[in-house]
This record gives C-alpha cells, sequence and structure tokens, in this order.
C-alpha cells in the first residue's frame, strides 16, 4: 500500500490492539524497523517515524498530530478498522493505510489465543442460553438449537469449532434449568444488526451539545 511513499508514519494505539499485542508501541516499532529493512534492501530507502495515540476511535485523541501529521506522505494505522477511518475523516488531505485487519469481538480464553464471543447484532439475548451466545458462537447463529449436526461437542463444520449449543445445553442441565430451552424462541429480530447503514450508540446524559 505503501511502496510508492518516502515518509511514513505509524499510527500505534494504546487501546484493545496493545491488548492483545497488535498495535501497540512494540508492535508499531517493530513494523517499522522491519519495513526500513525491507526498503535498504531494494534499495529504496524511507523515513518512518512511529507515534503512539492514546485511542484512535476518540477524536479528542486522534487531533493529537494534528500538528505533524502533515510532514507525511502517508500514514499507516494500528489500530482496528475504526482508526484509520476516524483518522481520514478528521485528515481529509491526508491518506491513511489499515495496518490491522480486524476480524471480530473476542476475548482471550489462553495466552496468545482469541476467540470470537460478540457478533455486535444490537438486541442480546444470551440471558435465555445460560450467558452464551449462540449468535456469534453457532456456525448457523441458531436460536433454536442444537441443530444435530454437531458429534461429542464438535461442530461439523470442522475439528476445531465447538458447539456452543452443546455448551448452552450442558450448562442448563448443570444448574437444574434444562427447561428453559424448551419454548420456542421467536424469530430474531435483525434490524439493530449490521444490515442498513452504520450503527449508532448514543448515551443522551454524555452528550454535550446538539449531535
Amino acid at each position: 500500500m505503501v511502496a510508492d511513499k518516502k515518509k511514513i508514519l505509524i499510527l500505534g494505539c494504546k487501546g484493545c490492539v496493545t491488548v492483545c499485542n497488535v498495535g501497540g508501541l512494540k508492535e508499531a516499532e517493530i513494523l517499522a524497523s522491519s519495513m526500513k529493512i525491507a526498503r535498504k534492501k531494494e534499495g529504496n530507502d524511507i523515513d518512518i517515524d512511529v507515534q503512539v495515540l492514546e485511542r484512535q476511535c476518540d477524536t479528542e485523541y486522534v487531533a493529537g498530530i494534528r500538528d505533524v501529521v502533515g510532514n507525511y506522505e502517508a500514514a499507516v494505522s494500528l489500530a482496528c478498522g475504526v482508526g484509520p477511518q476516524f483518522l481520514s475523516e478528521m485528515y481529509k488531505d491526508r491518506t491513511f493505510y489499515p495496518g490491522v485487519n480486524t476480524t471480530f469481538f473476542g476475548g482471550a480464553v489462553q495466552h496468545g489465543v482469541w476467540e470470537e464471543r460478540c457478533a455486535g447484532c444490537g438486541s442480546c439475548a444470551i440471558h435465555h442460553f445460560g450467558g452464551l451466545c449462540p449468535i456469534a458462537r453457532c456456525a448457523k447463529s441458531l436460536m433454536n438449537g442444537p441443530c444435530g449436526g454437531s458429534s461429542k461437542g464438535v461442530c461439523e463444520v470442522g475439528k476445531d469449532t465447538l458447539c456452543i449449543w452443546d455448551a448452552i445445553v450442558k450448562k442448563k442441565m448443570e444448574s437444574g434449568r434444562l427447561e428453559d430451552l424448551i419454548g420456542v424462541k421467536p424469530i430474531k429480530s435483525w434490524k439493530t444488526a449490521r444490515d442498513g447503514g452504520p450503527r449508532r450508540s448514543i448515551r443522551e446524559e454524555l452528550v454535550q451539545g446538539n449531535i
């Protein structure tokens, strides 16, 4: 993406990407060093600087590079996909590139391993399922499972995919509340999910002035 650029800014973020060792100061410095070495081998030296913002999903912190961003031909953001968009919206005459492929909302299940836990669908119903999410964690997003396509707790889509419905049923059995799963859950409303354009979350008590 930046093969033709000579002066580049690598922008790290102290938020989620730092916690999961993707886009913090250490990763930004490693990327900068790797790019310098690669370019030097090509005989195409570049000038790279590194800066880490408190967060790239907040205009207050994105504004922190206002005085320096114009010194670079391009900037690579190591935040999630929100970061380069916030940067691009604030600095309309500058070009920002994504340095991270954002895949899901997850949590650490062991050191160095993260798994998806939430699809951000906007109408949470995990209280029906023992606090476990069949939307994000079932291959078919079934609200009335299991489907019968799993064996020994493993989903039919692959041996590395655990059947969340197996876990839901076992948890309900262990808590003596299996009857919670007997009634048919209504068809899920997807009006709060991704389709239909970008979503907003508004806390009226925090809003200052007009939106």
